[in-house]
């Protein structure tokens, strides 16, 4: 009703302002569509630049999956695809700037792959620059290394242009993560000096060399001392990392690492390096597989001190010992220059017992031993001759018909039976002038009187009954004076029988 009651001017003016307002709101959004445009306009096309260029370095999901893929594109990213970029800015002028390479530092205490499930590749060579120590006695040797460690982190890179043509640089290992290398073998603490540092390179590769010196446990194998060789193992394995994490190798080949070593060796002390070989086992701890690789180092002892000072002397004393069987067995003084000769054997072997290895036994002993007891041996002949001349000149008993007839057959080789006596000679062919040193048989008995003499002394009662006793006395001596030589010849001769076998048996043990 009450719009009925207006006037038609007024509706006309409201239809209007109904009209005009979609017509107001059309002008502002045009307005503020321009005011975008202009403020657009006026944005640096560098800044539009480096926004494109930030847009298409974020990575996508299906590029994440396609750089962890064997056949995928490759990149460098770390964590969840961030790529360390390394600002070169300033090195030629103020030096390398810490905080290019912070976000490494910051990541040192994680293996640097860039899938867990790829294992880290260890490349592990060494130097041997001295050998410093052989403890038989222990079992240990102690020898100085240089330790060479070689592994890639792809992390690290930059631009060689824009980097001024810098290809390496050294950083200290603090700030780096290191595999846990260590040696099986070794029996003592690490002693390398602190505040080393490490090469890395412009594409990531990391070499830290460190020198070692190295106690480790080696079997040692002293039968053939002085002319003994040693064969050492170094097993380098990673205490952590299993063979899925970690892979150990070697970028040399070891004639590489022999060479070298024999270059640049320091001692020229007791041992030799004769050469080294490598081998890599997998080392199975319960259900954990550990890669490793072993090197065998083999040394040699260089005989010249003992062969000196041990086997010259020993064998200047048995060969005067030998010697000393041409002195006649009747002479008094054989006997007491053999108990010498024993005595100084003795005293130089307590003098020389410092330069025999503490434990074991070695052949060389056992050559002291065998001399030794050579030596008592030509003692104890010494004395069975001397007491057989003993009891031929002063009591000889009767010779058994058997010894008898072997003494015939040893100085009569020729004849079958023995000969018939002739002037008082009874069956032999040997006379006591015929033998070296032996007084005659006459000197050494009673001397038998004459019938003159036997008259002038009283003894009428001296027949020819009784010179045939005393010739036959006198004979008897001579056969046992002869047996006892033919005894000393023939032990001498086992003597040296004896000495020969066992100087051609040790000679042969020791050269094979």
């Amino acid at each position: 009703m009450w719009e009925l009651l207006v006037s038609p001017q007024k509706r006309v003016q409201k239809r209007r302002m109904e009209v005009g307002r979609p017509a107001v709101g059309g002008c502002l959004f045009c307005i503020t569509v321009n005011l975008l445009l202009q403020v657009l306009a006026e944005v640096p096309e560098e800044e539009v630049r480096g926004r494109n260029a930030l847009e298409q370095t974020k990575p996508s999901v299906s590029g994440q999956r396609s750089a962890l893929l064997p056949g995928g594109p490759k990149r460098h990213v770390m964590g969840r695809g961030d790529t360390v970029t390394i600002n070169c800015s300033g090195f030629d002028q103020h030096g390398v700037n810490p905080a290019a390479f912070q976000a490494v530092f910051d990541r040192k205490a994680f293996r640097p792959v860039i899938n867990y499930s790829i294992p880290t590749h260890v490349n592990i060579s060494f130097t041997l620059s001295a050998i410093l120590e052989v403890d038989a006695q222990l079992q240990l040797l102690t020898s100085f290394l240089w330790l060479n460690l070689m592994w890639d982190n792809p992390f690290i890179s930059w631009n060689l242009e824009e980097c001024f043509g810098i290809n390496k640089l050294t950083m200290s290992v603090e700030n780096l993560w290191l595999p846990d290398i260590f040696i099986i073998e070794s029996m003592d603490v690490d002693r390398a000096p602190a505040g080393l540092t490490a090469y890395v390179s412009n594409e990531g590769r990391i070499k830290y060399n460190r020198p070692l010196r190295v106690t480790s446990i080696c079997n040692l194998d002293i039968f053939y001392f002085p002319f003994d060789q040693q064969n050492c193992t170094l097993t380098f394995t990673s205490f952590l990392y299993t063979v899925d994490s970690m892979v150990v190798g070697t970028d040399k080949e070891v004639w590489e690492i022999t060479d070298m070593s024999r270059d640049i060796i320091q001692t020229q002390g007791e041992w030799e390096l004769l050469g080294i070989n490598k081998a890599t086992p997998r080392l199975l701890v319960g259900s954990s597989v550990y890669d490793q690789i072993i090197f065998y180092v083999a040394i040699r002892r260089r005989p010249n001190l003992y062969v000196i000072n041990l086997l010259v002397p020993s064998g200047f004393l048995v060969a005067i010992d030998a010697l000393s069987f041409y002195l006649p067995a009747e002479s008094e003084n054989r006997a007491p220059f053999k108990i010498t000769l024993l005595l100084g054997y003795n005293v130089f072997l307590l003098m020389m017992n410092d330069l025999l290895p503490a434990s074991g036994t070695p052949l060389i002993s056992v050559y002291f031993a065998l001399c030794l007891s050579l030596m008592v041996l030509s003692l104890l002949e010494t004395v069975f001759i001397t007491y057989l001349l003993h009891l031929a000149t002063t009591r000889p008993p009767p010779m058994p018909q058997w010894l008898h007839s072997l003494l015939l057959h040893c100085t009569s080789p020729m004849k079958c039976c023995p000969t018939a006596p002739q002037k008082g000679n009874w069956g032999l062919g040997l006379t006591p002038a015929h033998l070296p040193g032996l007084k005659e048989p006459v000197e050494l008995v009673q001397k038998v009187p004459g019938p003159q003499e036997a008259e002038l002394n009283g003894c009428p009662g001296s027949t020819k009954g009784q010179q045939e006793d005393e010739a036959q006395k006198q004979h008897l001596v001579s056969l046992w004076v002869q047996f006892s030589h033919m005894m000393d010849t023939l032990l001498f001769r086992l003597y040296l029988l004896l000495l020969a076998t066992f100087i051609t048996t040790v000679i042969v043990l020791w050269n094979t």
